[in-house]
């Protein structure tokens, strides 16, 4: 089944994680209030900046590994390709307080 998604997020740092979930919402929320990966412990989602849907489990890690490895400079082209379905989806960073 191919509904998994490979994002990145842009952190309160500026630097990028990069990730994968079959709930997008849910994981993002996870995120947000520190209850997801420990790389956002000491510095906070800022902005969901890139999705990539269409995988399954397999395709998704391979995909995430793949983007782990490329430089800064290649991530941010990535941003810009026709492969970042980011605007297709509405999901907050924030909390609710």
């Amino acid at each position: 089944m191919a509904d998994w998604s490979v994002y990145i997020i842009l952190c309160s740092d500026g630097t990028l994680y990069t990730g994968i979930t079959n709930n997008l919402e849910r994981r993002i929320q996870q995120h947000a209030s520190n209850r997801g990966a420990k790389y956002f412990r000491g510095r906070a989602p800022r902005e969901l900046i890139y999705v990539e849907d269409g995988h399954d489990r397999s395709s998704a890690s391979q995909r995430e590994a793949e983007i782990k490895k490329l430089k800064r400079g290649e991530k941010e082209l990535l941003l810009g390709s026709d492969l970042n379905g980011v605007h297709l989806v509405s999901v907050s960073t924030k909390t609710s307080a």
